[in-house]
């Protein structure tokens, strides 16, 4: 199938998964924080991704996830299904549904654990993107999956119709200049820091954690980079370093930014699902410093922050695993 321009936005959110005090997903603050970042102005939300806990979510989780986001989004941003699987049939079956529950794309990980050969990657890609109709973003994030995707495969990748981008986490510029310069694929940043370096070598846009926070300036970035704005794209970046450091650099994206969201009273738990726990003491208080030094972040008001640290302390275990049978 081909797909024409741009079918998955600029400023993708990777969406945290708001839970209850007991790690129950919390429909309700789910909707709302959907809501939250789309007004703030992302045009693009993927949820079931690392960030969203995708690892600990059952299935039908999964899909009721890319369901609200379809209502809620109600046309102005598209709604992304990250996640996938590290077993090639779980993945196909999982995107299939993704796909009926109204996905507008996906984004397949590289397999995780089993480390598989550039051959097996490439087969992994290749029978998930044959699968469904809908477009498709590689997401190359070899310090969690344990493997890149190498150059060569991307390039045999860039064939396929269906693959129509990357969200690059492995932070090689090089290797990003060639691929664009070799292949029509589109490219996201899938590292915070790197949205505007990322956008200034060719980049479409960036699939952000810290735009759970507030996705406003990234699109003042974005739009700026857009229009040939680098001063103004670069006074974005700047201001929004310490709230990025603070997100990405203690204790997993996931987990503080669940604990500044609570903080800031936008979503009723900080709670995160076992192995991850709250940030310990230290941590958060490493937390509080940077986001102390946030100022003229549009969105990003700390003047009635009220982190927990209680709230946050250790993790949920759920009524039902997410397992992949």
């Amino acid at each position: 199938m081909t797909h024409s321009g741009n079918p998955f936005g600029q400023v993708l959110v990777a969406l945290v998964t708001p839970m209850t005090a007991d790690g129950e997903v919390d429909w309700r603050a789910v909707e709302k924080h959907i809501d939250d970042v789309i007004s703030a102005g992302a045009d693009g939300v993927v949820v079931t991704g690392t960030t969203g806990e995708t690892s600990t979510l059952t299935d039908p989780e999964k899909l009721k996830l890319v369901e609200v986001g379809k209502s809620v989004s109600a046309g102005r941003a598209k709604i992304i299904t990250g996640g996938g699987s590290n077993e090639t049939a779980h993945a196909i079956e999982l995107y299939k549904a993704s796909e009926k529950a109204g996905a507008d794309g996906i984004m397949i990980v590289t397999p995780y654990y089993n480390k598989p050969t550039q051959a097996g990657i490439l087969t992994h890609f290749r029978l998930v993107a044959d699968a469904t109709d809908l477009p498709v973003i590689l997401y190359d994030i070899p310090g969690r999956t344990g493997v890149p995707i190498r150059y060569e495969t991307i390039l045999r990748l860039a064939k396929h119709p269906n693959i129509l981008a990357i969200k690059d986490a492995k932070g090689d510029f090089s290797e990003v200049s060639r691929v664009l310069n070799q292949t029509d694929l589109m490219y996201f940043s899938g590292d915070d820091a790197n949205a505007l370096p990322h956008m200034a070598i060719g980049a479409t846009g960036l699939i952000g954690v810290t735009a759970n926070i507030t996705a406003a300036p990234y699109r003042v970035m974005v739009d700026a980079v857009n229009r040939g704005d680098l001063a103004t794209a670069t006074a974005a970046h700047q201001s929004l370093e310490p709230l990025v450091r603070a997100v990405m650099t203690h204790v997993p994206g996931t987990v503080s930014a669940k604990y500044i969201l609570h903080g800031l009273g936008r979503i009723s738990s900080p709670r995160v699902r076992l192995p991850l726990v709250g940030p310990e003491e230290w941590e958060a208080a490493l937390i509080e410093d940077e986001l102390a030094l946030v100022s003229g972040v549009d969105g990003a008001d700390f003047s009635n922050f009220r982190p927990d640290r209680n709230a946050a302390a250790g993790g949920a275990l759920p009524k039902v695993h997410g397992t992949t049978r």
